[in-house]
């Protein structure tokens, strides 16, 4: 028995219950009918002539619909005679390379196949102005030499800064459609800057390329679509900042403003830009926001395998696993840390050998005074926040709260022969 293994022995990990939280559900019932409802309602596709090539932006997150919204906006420009075809728009992600990003939407389901269009992947960027501070401002190479461009985004608040335009539509414009250059100059001030460099860069962008419109998604709690806009882009600047407060309100949280120990199962770029919502679990990378409960010490289990070895994400957190350590990637994770210039977020916690022990060491360093008693919640991910499991110490507290339900008996955590949980 090595010494970790006397030290994490006798810490006892105590029951768990299922338990269910309950949200707000607006949802879209048919997503490429209002897609294509809402572009054809904005007249903005009326602009495009016959032969005209058309680029479509594609992120790196797992946006709920996000192929098939893409699919409806391909066959509504064909529609209206154009060639369209999608890009992906996601600054630095998937190691800043065009194999890396064409890997990433494929690996959403966003192939060629599926949206109708071919895929244009390239680090090539060209400058289409100088911002305000002087830095110039970047466009995917493929998009800025094309007629016109589509945005699509989900608009969400963003994990390591506050303003009217955080995670959406002009930042998709400024570092998803900027690519890795793009995405350092914006950057290169600090997330502290943030706030006015993502709409200064984005204006220009506006006022210099042909922007047919913007599609706009807000999600609820579950993951699902829940509202869908299509943007002009002179209402862009006004609208953003509504859709925003309106994601805010419909965004997923956990209901306890207090923990000693959080067991979080994955962590993934397909999860969120820095691996989980910061906002969700209160931990930040940034001094820029806050926000979110009070928890002394989280354990993370693995890396979705989605992720492709980026292990965005672990640094901000306490402990993990020989097994996500192992699927943690270097050169996978490191170009989008040091193109957001925020190293912390890509650093290593400590690494213990399973499942058991990282939960254990959590426990054991929550500094607790009763460990019998010690409030622990475990999450899968921090998009999946409908089904939990808590600790026998919360069920009074759940049981009481008009947003949870208890769904079943306490009982032990299910281990496996190597300690892990399964």
């Amino acid at each position: 028995m090595s010494a970790v293994d006397s030290l994490l022995d006798s810490i006892e990990i105590p029951r768990m219950a299922k338990v269910r939280q309950n949200f707000p559900r607006p949802a879209v019932g048919d997503i490429a009918g209002t897609v294509a409802k809402n572009l054809k309602d904005s007249g903005t596709l009326s602009a495009v002539k016959p032969g005209w090539k058309v680029a479509i932006t594609a992120g790196s997150r797992g946006i709920s619909n996000m192929p098939l919204v893409l699919k409806t906006v391909v066959e509504s420009v064909k529609s209206a005679g154009g060639e369209p075809f999608v890009f992906p728009a996601m600054g630095s992600h998937g190691g800043a390379t065009a194999e890396g990003q064409s890997h990433m939407l494929e690996s959403m389901g966003i192939t060629e196949k599926y949206v109708g269009a071919p895929i244009k992947s390239s680090m090539e960027t060209v400058v289409v102005g100088n911002a305000p501070n002087g830095r110039p401002i970047y466009m995917d190479k493929y998009a800025s030499e094309a007629d016109a461009v589509v945005v699509v985004n989900r608009i969400k608040p963003h994990v390591a800064f506050r303003g009217n335009f955080e995670s959406g539509l002009m930042k998709m414009i400024t570092i998803g459609m900027g690519k890795q250059k793009g995405a350092d100059s914006a950057h290169r001030m600090g997330f502290g800057q943030m706030a006015e460099n993502v709409p200064a860069y984005a204006k220009i962008v506006l006022a210099k390329k042909n922007i047919l419109c913007a599609v706009g998604l807000v999600e609820n709690a579950y993951h699902e679509t829940a509202e869908i806009e299509v943007l002009k882009p002179s209402e862009i600047e006004l609208r953003e900042p509504q859709m925003l407060k309106r994601a805010w309100e419909l965004y997923p949280k956990l209901f306890f403003d207090k923990l000693d120990v959080l067991v979080l199962d994955e962590i993934g770029k397909d999860i969120s830009g820095t691996g989980f919502d910061t906002n969700v679990l209160g931990r930040y990378h940034t001094p820029y926001a806050s926000g979110g409960p009070d928890i002394a010490r989280i354990a993370v289990l693995d890396i979705t395998d989605k992720s492709s070895g980026n292990g965005n994400g672990l640094g901000i957190l306490d402990f993990t696993t020989r097994r996500a350590f192992e699927k943690f990637d270097f050169e996978q994770s490191y170009p989008n840390s040091l193109t957001s210039t925020v190293p912390m977020s890509v650093k290593i916690p400590m690494v213990l050998r399973n499942d058991r022990q990282a939960i254990q060491s959590a426990i054991k360093t929550c500094n607790a005074m009763d460990r019998s008693a010690v409030r622990i919640v475990r999450i899968k991910n921090t998009v999946s926040l409908s089904e939990i499991e808590v600790s026998e110490s919360l069920m009074p507290y759940a049981a009481d709260h008009p947003n949870l339900s208890v769904e079943g008996a306490v009982g032990e955590l299910p281990f496996d022969a190597d300690g892990n949980l399964f």
